[in-house]
Formats: C-alpha cells, sequence, structure tokens
C-alpha cells in the first residue's frame, strides 16, 4: 500500500500514513481540516532501464550466452 503526506491546517503538523486509494479519499472527505502533500515525486522509471544501475555478473552472463547463441542479435551485454 502506498503511504502519503498530510497536514493539519489546523496546526500545521505533517505525517504520514499507509493506506490504500480508496481510504485515502474516504479519510480526506472525513477530516476537512487535513490536506495531502506532496514533497517528493514518486518515482516513475526503473533504474536499470534508465541505465543508473548495471545488471549484476550473473544475468550478464545469461545476456552473454544469448549473444553466443544468436550471433545477429543485438543484445547488450554492458
Amino acid at each position: 500500500m502506498p503511504t502519503y503526506e498530510f497536514e493539519n491546517k489546523n496546526t500545521g503538523e505533517v505525517f504520514e500514513e499507509i493506506m490504500s486509494i480508496a481510504a485515502k479519499e474516504e479519510y480526506l472527505v472525513a477530516n476537512p481540516h487535513i490536506q495531502q502533500i506532496f514533497t517528493v515525486a514518486p518515482p516513475l522509471g526503473d533504474i536499470h532501464r534508465l541505465g543508473m544501475k548495471k545488471p549484476d555478473d550473473g544475468f550478464r552472463d545469461v545476456l552473454r550466452n544469448i549473444k553466443k547463441l544468436n550471433p545477429r542479435s543485438k543484445v547488450n551485454t554492458f
């Protein structure tokens, strides 16, 4: 379940809650003095696909075997 950050409009207190999307909506309707805040953008990318982290050696061995068995393949073995 996702973690949400909320702020109490009356006291300025910031706190986190773990709940489902439906529960969050019900919570905000039941507590009008609470508002959801966004302090960090949610991660939208995979660090492997963005090139920030390379696969481990075991997976790279699998990629090398694929490339060796398929000579015309353009598989990147890093």
